[in-house]
This record gives structure tokens, C-alpha cells and sequence, in this order.
């Protein structure tokens, strides 16, 4: 699954450390989610949109 997570980590400044922190997953995950090679669970896709003040449709190409 696509998603703008890279993009708008790298808006605000995060490190992929950062961001994991804040949403409380690894550092791994967060590289993985940016790739491609991981889908979020529901909880956790809706954890990073709430953090980054989008929905989960901006935040990841759910069509895909």
C-alpha cells in the first residue's frame, strides 16, 4: 500500500526514530510502512492520520 508517510514525516522534520516514537511502534515499522512492504493495522493507520491532521484516504492510497 502507498502512503504519504515519508512525505509528511519529512514536512515536519521527524526522523522515522521520531515518528515511531510518537505513535508507538518501531522505528522498523515506520521504514516498512514508507516502502511499501508493510499494511498498517486499522488502529495504526488511523493513529498516523490523526497525527498528522489528515484522514487516512490523504494519508494512504487505500484504492491500491
Amino acid at each position: 500500500m502507498d502512503s504519504r508517510i515519508r512525505e509528511l514525516r519529512a514536512e515536519r522534520g521527524l526522523s522515522q526514530q521520531a515518528l515511531a516514537t510518537e505513535v508507538g511502534v518501531s522505528r522498523q515499522t515506520i521504514n516498512s510502512l514508507e516502502k511499501g512492504r508493510y499494511d498498517p493495522s486499522l488502529k495504526l493507520a488511523v493513529h498516523l492520520a490523526r497525527y498528522f491532521g489528515e484522514t487516512v484516504e490523504e494519508v494512504f492510497d487505500v484504492d491500491e
